[in-house]
């Protein structure tokens, strides 16, 4: 028989406050601006859809009617994700005639969804 120990880990048992550590901690807390700015880019993030469509832009530029045929979505639903995308400064748009063009609005963007896919692979050996 196995025995269950109840633990409240989110609670200190003493109240000691580690003056040290927390200074050093201090240097890295954020402020409450970058904190909602980041929050912010996570809650664009959090669609799976606005994802897929980030991805198809990591290397081309392409328009409503390819990005609709890449996701098998009808066009009215990526123009309302790209509106979206385009809000949080995460795409930008070139208009070539009647065609609009969308492209990643950086690097960084790229760069933030690549380490996200290798973190959320790390350790699951590609299993979901």
């Amino acid at each position: 028989m196995v025995k269950i120990i109840e633990s409240n880990l989110s609670k200190c048992e003493v109240d000691i406050i580690h003056s040290d550590l927390v200074e050093k901690a201090q240097k890295d807390l954020l402020d409450g601006v970058s904190a909602t700015r980041i929050s912010k880019l996570f809650q664009a993030m959090a669609d799976p859809t606005r994802i897929r469509l980030l991805s198809a832009l990591f290397s081309t530029e392409l328009c409503v009617c390819d990005l609709a045929a890449l996701a098998g979505m009808t066009q009215s639903a990526i123009s309302h994700q790209l509106r979206l995308l385009r809000e949080w400064q995460l795409v930008k748009a070139r208009k070539d005639g009647r065609i609009v063009y969308y492209t990643l609005d950086d690097e960084h963007i790229h760069e933030f969804i690549q380490l996200a896919k290798e973190h959320t692979e790390h350790g699951h050996n590609g299993n979901a």
